[in-house]
């Protein structure tokens, strides 16, 4: 995975997260889940079905397609739409529980056109509880819930810390890739996996791979937000 440093720059304090941002989020998840449509298919042949991968990059292009066709993309409405397009397109558990963090998400930023840490903060953590809600999953049962709940902490951390957010967002991005490698010696206890028992231990789970994958291309969206407008115009290559 890319590490990543939040860039040196005076202007980092006001940096917010708006439409534009979200947009490139979702293109950034959408091109680097695409390079990772072989990992995430092997992580996922050890201990489920083996389509995570291709699931949710077909998922993401739904999610893209779907973005471009919005009219006045507030902050809710895009959620709203990411969370349907995964929601409908992604099979198995995936889609749904995708789709409930973004519907989740959603509602903290009704009416909003940006948003700063403090928001972010909530957001994250209503998409966390709502993919709780739905997959009746904890922290240590080896899913997706160990680095979305990982990467609330962080960020919450870094709002004590008063960091910026493009500061908050690379720690955020680092802790999220810290827990879905701490799956690895896991046993699972919920999902597809958890019909293998001790026997899913030693395999990193793909749903918390994938799920750091989104908080490290929030991470290089709002990176990006900083570059130039020129250098901006093409957020498909990823950092």
């Amino acid at each position: 995975m890319n590490s990543l440093r939040a860039p040196t720059t005076r202007l980092q304090p006001k940096v917010k997260i708006t439409g534009r941002v979200v947009g490139d989020w979702m293109r950034l998840f959408e091109a680097n889940i695409g390079h990772a449509v072989p990992l995430l298919t092997d992580l996922d042949r050890a201990i489920g079905d083996g389509d995570h991968g291709v699931n949710i990059y077909r998922g993401m292009q739904s999610v893209v397609s779907k973005l471009a066709e919005l009219k006045s993309p507030d902050l809710s409405s895009q959620l709203r739409v990411i969370s349907a397009a995964l929601t409908s397109s992604v099979g198995g558990a995936s889609g749904p529980l995708y789709g409930a963090f973004f519907l989740q998400s959603a509602q903290v930023v009704l009416y909003k056109s940006e948003i700063a840490l403090a928001d972010l903060i909530l957001l994250v953590d209503a998409g966390c509880q709502g993919v709780v809600k739905l997959g009746k999953a904890a922290v240590g049962d080896k899913t997706m819930v160990d680095t979305l709940s990982a990467a609330v902490i962080s960020l919450r951390e870094s709002g004590l810390r008063r960091d910026s957010l493009p500061a908050a967002l690379a720690a955020c991005s680092l802790a999220a890739q810290r827990a879905a490698e701490g799956t690895t010696p896991m046993v699972a206890r919920k999902g597809r996996a958890s019909y293998l028992g001790e026997r899913s231990a030693g395999f990193q789970d793909p749903g918390a791979t994938s799920a750091q994958m989104l908080f490290e291309a929030l991470a290089q969206a709002v990176a990006l937000s900083l570059l130039p407008s020129p250098t901006h115009s093409n957020p498909s290559v990823s950092p």
